[in-house]
């Protein structure tokens, strides 16, 4: 069934997107938290639209599909929009430009990989990743408004937590591309076999 409540929820996460981006552009303080109370709320249902379906036994190809696809679009469009209007910049673009790449790198692989009917699980690491890399986007997006966490402030938690989940992202993106390597090797190795074989049976 395609519209189950994981499924809402999943599609509830990208309708958030917009919404985010807009609520920004309101003068602050009232925009920063506004963005961040969507923001909190499309982060939560990335955990509950998983656990329902599991609870629930409502998982789908769709949502199987959509789910991960939600979550890259959250992240990246946040990212962009920080950078687009300078909340994160100078050095900070490193950390984000890390970030984008390894996603774009994963899809890839995961594309790739799904034509042989390969996949690639989720590590306990890129579950810190993306954890990290959550909370550091929340504490971006309330910026300057924010309260201090003793000697930072909120904007500084932010930067340092995007500049950790990005440490995170450079080892877990490695792992993924040298699991992804051998499985494309041994992919390679088996269809060089079977090109063999063919012209051995003609015979």
């Amino acid at each position: 069934m395609i519209l189950n409540i994981p499924n809402i929820l999943t599609f509830s996460r990208i309708l958030a997107i917009p919404v985010v981006v807009g609520l920004v552009f309101i003068e602050p303080p009232l925009g920063n938290w506004l963005a961040f109370t969507v923001y909190a709320s499309a982060c939560v249902t990335d955990f509950f639209d998983g656990y329902l379906a599991r609870a629930w036994h409502q998982q789908s190809k769709l949502g199987r599909f959509l789910d991960p696809i939600a979550d890259k679009l959250l992240v990246a469009s946040v990212l962009l929009m920080l950078v687009g209007i300078d909340r994160v910049s100078g050095l900070t673009i490193i950390p984000v430009a890390i970030i984008l790449g390894r996603e774009i790198l994963v899809s890839g692989l995961r594309e790739f990989l799904a034509g042989v009917q390969v996949s690639l699980p989720v590590s306990k690491l890129a579950k810190w990743k993306t954890t990290v890399q959550l909370l550091a986007l929340g504490f971006l997006l309330v910026g300057s408004v924010g309260p201090d966490f003793g000697p930072l402030t909120t904007l500084e938690v932010g930067t340092y937590g995007l500049w950790i989940a990005a440490g995170f992202t450079l080892i877990t993106g490695f792992d993924y591309l040298v699991s992804g390597l051998q499985h494309i090797a041994e992919s390679d190795r088996l269809e060089a076999e079977q090109t063999q074989q063919k012209p051995d049976q003609a015979e």
